[in-house]
């Protein structure tokens, strides 16, 4: 960021000196001068001398310096008392907002679809919103089940597109697609005056079994 500001820098001074007949205004070089520092937010490391006609730039050694043993490093504050939340929680803690975020677009998105809220009493809307959270939890413990694990495996199945099993690798949305094909049905025949019914659950696919394995529930009804 340093390099590209002072390639700016240096441009504008050699435009400044070039301009001669009609020098530019020290409030023109101003705002030339503050858009390339804005750029790349390190105005603070320059110190500008600027006059009707002239330009000129310098680093501001000390405060490079400065920052340059703070680079990399950056400080994390919780309220939470040490006895019960160490260094190390707070950092994976915030490492893992990203999930948080995923969470909110789970919930404002295409996956649960918070919104809009069709209920108007008093006990129902909370209850609509904690179903939606729950939802987000399941998933949350569904992605961790069905996680790949960075083994020798693994690395295969990336470049073959097939897990050890021979079965196609898949997408948390497209298993969860596969996962919904499979249901119960109920049938009745139309012939029949009793009106009496049966249900059917038809066997798993080798995919779906898998993905049930994965999950703690098997065994499961139809298989």
């Amino acid at each position: 960021m340093l390099d590209a500001t002072e390639q700016g820098l240096t441009k504008l001074a050699r435009d400044v000196a070039r301009r001669t007949k009609k020098p530019f205004a020290a409030s023109a070089i101003g705002l030339k001068a503050g858009k390339i520092l804005e750029r790349h937010k390190v105005g603070k490391h320059y110190q500008l001398t600027i006059g009707e006609g002239t330009f000129q730039w310098i680093r501001r050694e000390e405060a490079i310096a400065a920052e340059a043993k703070l680079d990399g490093i950056y400080v994390i504050r919780t309220s939470e008392p040490a006895a019960r939340f160490s260094a190390a929680d707070a950092v994976r803690t915030y490492k893992s907002l990203s999930q948080v975020e995923r969470a909110f677009r789970c919930l404002k998105g295409i996956d649960v679809l918070v919104r809009p809220i069709r209920h108007r009493t008093e006990a129902r809307v909370p209850a609509h919103i904690f179903l939606c959270v729950l939802a987000c939890y399941v998933e949350w413990h569904m992605r961790r089940a069905f996680a790949p694990q960075p083994t020798a495996s693994a690395k295969a199945k990336k470049a073959t597109h097939t897990t050890p099993d021979g079965l196609p690798v898949h997408s948390f949305e497209s298993l969860i697609a596969e996962l919904a094909s499979r249901a119960r049905n109920t049938y009745r025949l139309k012939s029949d005056e009793s009106k009496l019914t049966f249900k059917q659950i038809p066997a798993p696919t080798p995919i779906q079994r898998r993905a049930y394995e994965l999950l703690g529930l098997l065994p499961v009804e139809g298989t």
